[in-house]
């Protein structure tokens, strides 16, 4: 009985070391995060006397991609994103939201860290109202952003990024430049 326990233990290490080895450079990924920042895009007024302001770099961000290890000590990550910020009320709300595709290259300073810089492409960056609120639709033109982020692994499956977006959004007939810029912290699954 012993034999066999040993034998079995012994393959079971031997498989282990072998899919360790053979693990794929390849890896998925999905994650939540929060950001803020930005010019103020409105005020929402409540009837109970409080406000809200709605900013362009904020708030809720969700993400899913790809990350491929290149080597020991780089990788590349490819996202989607949907990245909103929202007022309501019992008789409307306003939102600014976009879909963010970014592209972001690492360094891998050691196991557990890393850090890096891309580019984000934002499409159909809108402010949409309803209810009270209703008119003050708006579509910014796309636009293309430059990011840096530093990520900790707490294991190989779950990270803690932080991030900085330098974004602007433009429309003729806006009032100008909106600044989107933001700074983001996420935690992402990775499988």
């Amino acid at each position: 009985m012993k034999k066999f326990v040993f034998a079995f233990a012994s393959l079971f290490a031997l498989t282990a070391a072998a899919q360790a080895q053979t693990a794929s450079p390849l890896r998925f990924m999905v994650g939540a995060g929060l950001s803020f920042g930005g010019d103020k895009l409105t005020t929402v007024e409540f009837t109970d006397g409080h406000s809200e302001d709605l900013r362009a770099g904020g708030l809720v961000y969700l993400t899913a991609g790809a990350d491929y290890r290149i080597s020991e000590s780089f990788s590349l990550q490819g996202t989607v994103n949907y990245h909103v910020n929202n007022s309501s009320g019992d008789n409307g709300d306003v939102r600014f939201e976009r879909f963010p595709v970014e592209l972001v290259g690492y360094y891998h300073i050691n196991q557990e860290w890393r850090v890096g810089a891309g580019v984000r492409y934002t499409s159909k960056p809108k402010i949409s109202s309803s209810g009270v609120l209703d008119g003050m639709d708006f579509k910014f033109d796309n636009t293309t952003s430059g990011l840096i982020e530093a990520e900790y692994f707490y294991s190989p499956k779950l990270g803690v990024k932080m991030r900085y977006v330098n974004e602007k959004f433009k429309k003729s007939g806006y009032r100008g430049d909106v600044n989107g810029s933001h700074l983001g912290i996420s935690a992402n699954y990775y499988f």
